[in-house]
């Protein structure tokens, strides 16, 4: 795991190194009581979700319908189940 420390409005990206490559860039936007307020800036086709709705999504806790159309690992696959 790679550990990066930022400040509010500090950013950080992955990916995007060449243009045929997704970038993801995810800003702090501020702390506050100990809660930490992230944006992410990425392309409309790629999902983006809390880490416990994504577990909830791919162990099947969402109808199929809403189940593929919220898992990213679905569309790459092509299958119904993660």
């Amino acid at each position: 795991m790679l550990v990066l420390s930022r400040k509010s409005r500090e950013s950080v990206v992955i990916g995007g190194h060449n243009p045929l490559e997704r970038l993801l860039k995810v800003t702090v936007l501020g702390i506050t009581r100990g809660k930490v307020s992230l944006g992410f800036e990425v392309g409309d086709d790629i999902p983006v979700h809390r880490w416990e709705v994504w577990q909830r999504i791919c162990a099947g806790a969402l109808p199929p319908p809403l189940h593929a159309m919220f898992c990213g690992a679905c569309h790459v696959t092509g299958s119904p189940s993660c």
